[in-house]
């Protein structure tokens, strides 16, 4: 198979609501930071084009179609679509890649959360029948998941507590982030309930953003003559949406996609996850088997900032950024979607 590299990675700020912006003007200064980066015009230039995005954020059917206008797609482009992350936007664009169909690929997600009630949109995941019907929302959910952990004595409050803070320190180094400042795990401890056990700490903040990225075969990354990171392996797994025939205080789909994506291979010296609530961390970095030797989310993570729809892609380019930097040699980012980490799709990036 054609091996794979990222040579361009940009997101935008998380902010809490970027006002009268809309989701085309989100996109565009995002979209010239990693053309500039490739050292290519525009859109045509690439051989296929996919973005991540949701309707039910915009209100609207078919809603991502507007996004094509930050492309300047006249002439006519070879582009697709996902209703999930943009993370699974670079997983199809891989596969048209590896499948001879192009060389070379952009990749985008954006989301306005802000403009409606975000856990109650995202509650629309849920089995249509039996469970979205009692409009329980993801924080809910969550808090569900984290009480189970904390019965059967798998974590405690003050493990929470401690992803939160080390997320707020670390952000403090992330100029995008939305959340970050010193705060103690006593701090954190010290706020009230919000829906118990979790407090407005544990939870991710609603932010409006979008990122982008450009991907190709090692052969156009060296035509470019631009730095580069290798995808060495990626892989996603989903479990059942009915919550009552999983184990909830473990992530068996991510073991696995982790296992698929050649995790175990080598070192992993930095891991960028997807954990929207402070204990989903501890069960993604379990699931994984990570070590203290890891640099686990030193973005902040999605504590920090949460660009619904593109902070999937946003993890992979965060260890892209790291190995660019020469600060890590190899490093996994993980993606989710679905309630209580339902489906996650896990990428092995390493130095060229």
């Amino acid at each position: 198979m054609k091996e794979i590299a990222i040579v361009a990675y940009n997101q935008s700020k998380a902010v809490s609501d970027v006002g009268p912006c809309n989701e085309v003007e989100l996109i565009m200064p995002v979209l010239a930071e990693v053309f500039s980066q490739a050292g290519i015009n525009n859109a045509q230039d690439v051989d296929f084009v996919c973005s991540g995005s949701c309707d039910y954020l915009q209100g609207a059917a078919f809603a991502f179609v507007a996004g094509v206008d930050a492309l300047g797609a006249v002439p006519p482009i070879k582009e697709s679509h996902v209703e999930m992350d943009a993370a699974w936007a670079l997983y199809e664009s891989m596969l048209k890649i590896r499948m001879g169909h192009a060389d070379s690929a952009l990749i985008y997600g954006f989301g306005k959360s802000s403009p409606g009630e975000l856990p109650i949109v995202l509650s629309q995941q849920l089995d249509p029948y039996y469970l979205a019907p009692l409009w329980v929302d993801t924080i809910a959910l969550a808090a569900m998941q984290a009480r189970m952990l904390l019965d059967q004595g798998k974590i405690s409050e003050r493990d929470m507590a401690e992803v939160v803070s080390r997320s707020r320190r670390n952000a403090r180094n992330n100029p995008n982030a939305q959340l970050a400042g010193d705060v103690s795990p006593e701090d954190v401890l010290a706020q009230p309930s919000y829906v118990s056990p979790l407090r407005k700490a544990d939870c991710p903040p609603v932010s409006d953003g979008a990122s982008a990225m450009i991907i190709c075969t090692l052969e156009k990354a060296k035509s470019w003559g631009v730095p580069y990171a290798v995808i060495s392996g990626i892989d996603h797994r989903i479990e059942s949406h009915n919550m009552g025939m999983r184990d909830l205080t473990d992530s068996v789909s991510t073991r696995l996609a982790a296992e698929g994506a050649g995790l175990g291979d080598g070192p992993v010296d930095v891991a960028e996850l997807y954990a929207p609530f402070s204990h989903q961390e501890i069960v993604l970095t379990r699931a994984m088997g990570l070590g203290k030797e890891t640099n686990i989310n030193p973005s902040g993570g999605v504590l920090a900032g949460n660009l619904m729809m593109a902070s999937g892609l946003s993890r992979i380019g965060e260890v892209f950024n790291r190995i660019i930097a020469g600060d890590a040699g190899r490093g996994v980012a993980h993606a989710t979607s679905g309630p209580c980490l339902q489906h996650n799709l896990v990428t092995v990036v390493e130095k060229a």
